[in-house]
């Protein structure tokens, strides 16, 4: 049995797999399939395109959530024991959740069970923490929907990833000797990394984000507008969604078990909100990569091949080693011995080649990143005001016009995605901006000559799209006075805010107040990027 398999419910890895479909005439229309797909017995409206989606061994949940239960359980007491973190929920609890425990308290407690908080310079490979406490919304405010964009949570590396982890591995493995006993470990060490698939520790990612959105978002819930899922086709993605799905439904003690209703599929031909495929012009990271590796790598390169004599460990090498602290960690539930080789300066370095490798990807620094992220933000704006979706890019007309794969009104939306398709939209929104560029060369922003307002900087990898990141959009409706104001006047009306790992962000672009509330109206209108189809850059992707 894999690491999955430990922690996933039995009924979620039976032999059999869903019915796939093509669209009439071979075209890419959407073929609608009744099966079920979540915590309960209900039904699933399944979406898939032309193309087959390799969905490998997922399948339906049909047997009571209390087997959930007991699997869940089983796997989580290791995680209990390592990280010190509460149970899940049981169904049959008669007290509150342990998931109403504040999110940074959690996030602190696995900092110190690894020593010096070094998980937080992981970049994308960062495990989830809330980079602050969650704010209530201020009095006089109610929350009346939710629209969630989660990543998936920890996986294993892609097969060129781990291939390069091998090599380092093995090239330390190859020194004749060792000078430093903290290398040692590498004489029986093997890598017990899988490829690309959700790890158990993402897993449990998935079902406790999902416990905490029910005790979060409660009071807005009812049995006939339990929560909307979508997914994108992603197998990682497709089990995350089933964990956030099931840490919900228990939560709840199983009043609330929410179905996946749309998968929607992955190529780069298929129009996908959830994905960045769609940009066949997309330009590439590589140079800035390669430039902030040319500048942090070759001292601990040169460090290491001291230390292991032949060895022969290059600039390059460095970040695979790096990257393999940190998945080793979370495949094993322990902090790996690979991350005893590095010094917080360089998880600090290493975080910043995280940085950049985002914002000149799919961020600000890619000229074409930033439509990726339209679509969904024309289904977002769609969703908030209640009107049909507008737009001319990314999005699934035959999905998007239909009340049953995208209906509006429901109170809780809930959708997941990829990292790099979240920076996208976090760039399209107008989310971490910075006033000057990523310098690849300097740890600095670019045209600055000291590191002074490098602290300063709102663009980092682990706040933004860890594992499990999640990017919460509250619609509120607000009959209040104003704080700090003198006349007593009252602010009325329907006003929007956001927050990414529980940071509540400033929306400048829209005029928000202190609390981070934003008018509804002015949010739409700061959003004329997308609203324009990203002015011309969408067919430049394509063309």
């Amino acid at each position: 049995m894999d690491e999955r398999s430990k922690l996933l419910p039995e009924t979620w890895h039976s032999n059999s797999s869903p019915q796939l479909g093509r669209g009439k005439d071979g075209d890419a229309s959407p073929i609608l399939q009744s099966q079920t797909w979540g915590t309960g017995e209900v039904d699933r409206e399944k979406v898939f395109d032309k193309e087959e989606i390799e969905l490998g061994r997922i399948s339906p949940c049909r047997r009571n959530a209390a087997l959930g239960l007991i699997a869940t359980l089983s796997s989580t007491f290791f995680l209990l024991w390592v990280f010190r973190i509460p149970l899940p929920l049981s169904s049959t609890s008669s007290t509150s959740t342990p998931s109403s425990v504040d999110a940074a308290a959690e996030s602190q407690a696995i900092s110190q069970s690894l020593g010096i908080g070094i998980e937080r310079s992981w970049g994308a490979l960062s495990p989830y923490f809330a980079v602050e406490p969650y704010k209530e919304p201020p009095s006089g405010c109610k929350i009346t929907q939710v629209n969630l964009l989660q990543r998936h949570g920890a996986r294993y590396p892609p097969p060129r990833a781990s291939q390069r982890i091998k090599t380092v591995i093995a090239k330390l493995q190859s020194a004749g000797h060792y000078r430093d006993h903290r290398l040692d470990f590498f004489r029986n060490y093997t890598s017990g990394l899988g490829i690309t698939e959700l790890m158990a520790f993402g897993g449990v990612e998935a079902q406790r984000t999902g416990q905490t959105a029910y005790e979060r978002y409660k009071s807005i819930m009812s049995p006939d507008k339990p929560p909307f899922l979508r997914s994108s086709s992603a197998r990682r993605v497709v089990e995350s969604a089933g964990n956030w799905s099931m840490g919900f439904s228990l939560a709840s003690q199983q009043v609330y078990n929410p179905k996946i209703s749309v998968i929607i599929h992955e190529s780069k031909r298929s129009n996908n909100t959830l994905d960045h495929k769609r940009c066949p012009n997309l330009g590439s990271a590589a140079e800035y990569v390669t430039a902030w590796t040319n500048v942090f790598a070759p001292p601990i390169a040169n460090r290491l091949n001291r230390l292991a004599p032949g060895a022969n460990i290059t600039a390059v090498d460095i970040s695979n080693l790096m990257a393999a602290c940190a998945l080793d960690t979370m495949h094993s539930f322990a902090l790996s011995p690979i991350c005893n080789l590095f010094t917080p300066k360089d998880f600090a370095d290493y975080e910043y080649l995280a940085d950049v490798e985002k914002y000149y990807n799919t961020g600000y620094g890619q000229p074409l990143g930033p439509v990726q992220g339209v679509g969904y933000i024309n289904e977002l704006v769609a969703r908030l005001s209640g009107s049909p979706v507008q737009d001319n890019t990314q999005t699934n007309h035959t999905l998007d016009s239909s009340p049953v794969t995208f209906p509006l009104h429901q109170t809780f939306y809930a959708d997941f995605s990829h990292g790099n398709q979240m920076i996208a939209i976090y760039a399209a929104l107008g989310l971490f901006k910075q006033d000057k560029p990523l310098d690849p060369a300097t740890r600095r922003l670019a045209g600055t000559k000291s590191k002074s307002k490098f602290k300063s900087r709102r663009w980092v990898a682990s706040w933004i799209t860890s594992f499990s990141t999640g990017m919460v959009v509250e619609r509120l409706e607000c009959n209040r006075r104003l704080e700090h104001s003198r006349t007593h006047k009252r602010r009325e009306g329907t006003f929007v805010r956001i927050l990414v790992n529980d940071a509540l962000q400033p929306l400048e672009f829209c005029g928000a107040d202190v609390d981070g509330l934003c008018e509804l109206g002015r949010f739409v209108e700061s959003q004329g990027y997308a609203r324009r189809n990203g002015d011309g850059d969408f067919e430049r992707c394509i063309e």
